[in-house]
């Protein structure tokens, strides 16, 4: 066993991703385990309001229809066996549908259910135990939906029960790769570097491609878009792996597109939380292994506490959002204008029928770098996309301004046309609220075969802070200042990934070579980065956090409170800080001329 070698490929890294990932991997990619990520604290509501709606919904239904159908007899011929947390809120309902398409196309799968990590039925018990993460606040009174994410433990034991596949609702994405190497190798549950490394292993390759060339800052460099290679990952016992995708796809899996992954919506990198491990990934190596092959190795693992991280969705009145162009002389000037005269009159509306202002309105003019706040470089412009959002209490106050914004078009400046989508319509404000609950609390099981066998969860882990090593002091390192030097935009010096969790987002920068460290050091400080990010970060609470990873010569530097309530709760265009990477890329870093021609030659 111990020169064995599992392959597991990752084919889908959000519910609307490409179903044509499946088929690559199943036909092209050689692989033993196909794993599926479906889920975001988003999608979570979403499914939970179609449950609502319909005792029968609740799963990620392409799944079944798009993915699993087709695909079933080679799945079963090349006995690839499936993981996926498509069940959602409602993973019996998947097991149900999955076995009705098994049954059509005449092929018989074994799906095993793992259960327990919907809290909703337990509110009250939920409420009188949790806590919240960031703010102590309490749960809200009322929730779309309520779920911990559980780990690896019960999707490896419904593999050893012997399910061909299996379906969760909500587990922490990484434990889709984690549980079948624990079946695999037989890790033990407090052998913690393994289970660091495996952890590793699926969160490289849990977002899809984004590993295999998809959003790497030096896109010019990734061929065939058109037919991007989805990621597979190479793990042995020990639990080395390495990185790759299909033999003739698209895409590239070099050393910098496998770190930025890597450092994607990570937090603290010495204290990587995930429910069966705390993983230090200071020292992570990579390396390259020949073509479009990446080795990993270097996480440490710690004891994992004795809590699990529980997410709830909850309805905070309503949003809508209207976008149109304005074009001409002076556009943005005319845009803005417009805007604001559009929410006034709205308001004014609002307040002859006694209703309530509305709770929060914001407005970007695309086009003018409104993103960028005082890093914005353009100037007169005779072309902007005017993007005008707001929420309110009640739903009847936003189709009033839905019915207004026409009036605009012939009563306000010229120019204004394009109305995207028509009249805008409202929809549901979602929060999320994040908490911890004691492992006690649950009772995490698997259901297959008619039967249902509970799961035993470690809950004594213990994981304290006072294990971390020390956090790499934040005051500049010694620099040669006598050298001549010049001052250049990070991205000729590093490339870089940002993400969000919850309000908060990340910025992972990497090095593009070891010898620019220092000088990355003394610019990139986390007071610098909070100037240069100034106008997303909350201007009461927000702050930047800066750790290092030495293994990857990277920085990973975490902007508290700087998404404006993230995901769609968030007004912004950028919600979820995407570009957050885009931007830092364009800042000033002093470098030594010397140091910047000898690796610029080094790589012509």
């Amino acid at each position: 066993m111990e020169h064995r070698k599992i392959r597991i490929g990752c084919a889908a890294a959000f519910w609307g991703d490409t179903n044509a990932a499946a088929a690559q991997l199943v036909r092209r990619g050689g692989v033993d385990y196909l794993v599926f990520d479906y889920l975001a604290e988003i999608t979570m509501s979403i499914l939970a309001s179609a449950r609502a709606r319909d005792p029968a919904a609740g799963y990620a239904t392409d799944f079944v229809t798009e993915v699993m159908a087709p695909l079933a007899k080679e799945i079963l011929a090349r006995r690839i066996r499936v993981i996926a947390n498509a069940g959602g809120v409602n993973p019996h309902a998947c097991r149900a549908a999955l076995e009705r398409a098994f049954e059509s196309v005449g092929v018989k799968l074994r799906v095993a259910v793992v259960v327990g990590d919907d809290l909703q039925p337990h509110r009250a018990a939920v409420d009188a135990v949790q806590y919240a993460i960031d703010d102590g606040s309490a749960l809200p009174p009322q929730t779309l939906s309520l779920n911990a994410y559980l780990g690896a433990l019960p999707i490896s034991l419904a593999l050893a029960r012997g399910a061909d596949v299996v379906v969760t609702g909500r587990v922490a994405d990484s434990a889709l790769v984690l549980g079948p190497l624990l079946h695999e190798f037989g890790w033990a549950p407090d052998d913690y570097d393994r289970l660091a490394q495996g952890s590793l292993a699926g969160h490289v390759i849990e977002c899809g491609a984004q590993c295999t060339g998809g959003n790497f800052t030096d896109w010019q460099c990734v061929p065939g878009y058109a037919d991007m290679g989805f990621p597979i990952i190479e793990c042995a016992a020990d639990g080395s792996f390495v990185v790759s995708k299909p033999e003739g796809t698209g895409g590239l899996v070099s050393p910098l597109t496998v770190a930025e992954q890597i450092l994607y919506e990570i937090g603290d990198p010495r204290a990587y939380v995930l429910p069966d491990v705390v993983c230090d990934f200071t020292a992570v190596v990579v390396e390259q292994d020949g073509c479009d092959r990446v080795r990993v190795s270097g996480a440490r693992g710690m004891p994992p506490t004795t809590t699990y991280k529980c997410s709830a969705t909850w309805l905070d009145g309503h949003r809508i959002t209207a976008t149109f162009m304005m074009a001409g002389i002076d556009a943005a000037r005319k845009g803005a204008r417009v805007a604001d005269a559009i929410l006034d009159r709205v308001r004014r509306l609002l307040a002859e029928r006694g209703m309530r202002d509305f709770c929060d309105t914001h407005v970007e003019l695309l086009g003018m770098e409104s993103t960028y706040g005082a890093q914005a470089r353009i100037g007169a412009t005779r072309e902007v996309v005017v993007k005008i959002a707001c929420v309110h209490d009640e739903s009847h106050a936003l189709r009033i301004f839905a019915r207004e914004i026409a009036q605009a078009s012939t009563a306000m400046a010229p120019g204004l046309t394009g109305l995207l989508g028509g009249r805008p319509k409202d929809s549901p404000r979602v929060r999320l609220y994040s908490c911890l609950v004691p492992k006690t609390l649950l009772r995490v099981a698997v259901d297959f075969d008619g039967e249902v066998s509970e799961c035993p969860i470690p809950a004594n882990g213990g994981f304290d802070p006072v294990m971390l090593p020390c956090a790499a002091a934040e005051e500049e390192r010694p620099v040669d200042h006598a050298l001549e030097c010049c001052t250049v935009p990070l991205v000729e010096l590093a490339v870089a990934r940002s993400g969000d969790k919850g309000n908060h987002a990340n910025i992972g920068v990497i090095s593009r070579d070891r010898r620019y460290m220092p000088w990355l050091r003394a610019a990139l400080t986390g007071a610098a980065v909070a100037r240069f990010m100034a106008h997303v970060l909350d201007p009461a609470t927000g702050r930047v956090i800066r750790w290092e990873l030495p293994g990857l010569g990277a920085f990973n530097f975490l902007l508290c409170n700087a998404l404006g309530g993230g995901g769609i709760a968030s007004l912004r265009m950028d919600p979820q800080g995407k570009a957050f990477a885009q931007q830092l890329l364009e800042f000033p870093v002093r470098v030594p001329i010397a140091l910047l021609e000898t690796v610029r030659a080094r790589d012509a």
